[in-house]
């Protein structure tokens, strides 16, 4: 008996451990993570929401939008970090003087 109560409390511990996993990731917006065993990853997550970008509280869009970053970094990199913010912004501004001039 005692055996088996090990058993199920390692089984639950386990999967508590995943899903906690999870549910961070998926807090964090991150689509997917593949570490390369040096410490590295390859991440996937939605690109910033253009109208929150220059706010205090950036948001990322939805995933099913498309928009999607391509990243290969440090495996704790913050989608809505600043860095993040700072290399979104610079790609928005870059663009935007691209399309219209520097008026």
């Amino acid at each position: 008996m005692i055996r088996i109560h090990r058993i199920l409390t390692a089984t639950v511990l386990a999967y508590s451990l995943m899903a906690g996993s999870s549910a961070a990731q998926a807090a964090q917006g991150i689509i997917s993570r593949s570490p390369d065993g040096s410490g590295f990853c390859h991440l996937r997550f939605p690109a910033i929401r253009e109208e929150t970008l220059f706010t205090e509280r950036p948001v990322l869009k939805d995933a099913s939008e498309g928009d999607i970053v391509d990243f290969y970094g440090p495996c704790d990199y913050d989608p809505l970090g600043k860095e993040e913010v700072r290399r979104q912004r610079s790609d928005i501004t870059r663009e935007r003087n691209r399309r219209f001039g520097d008026s």
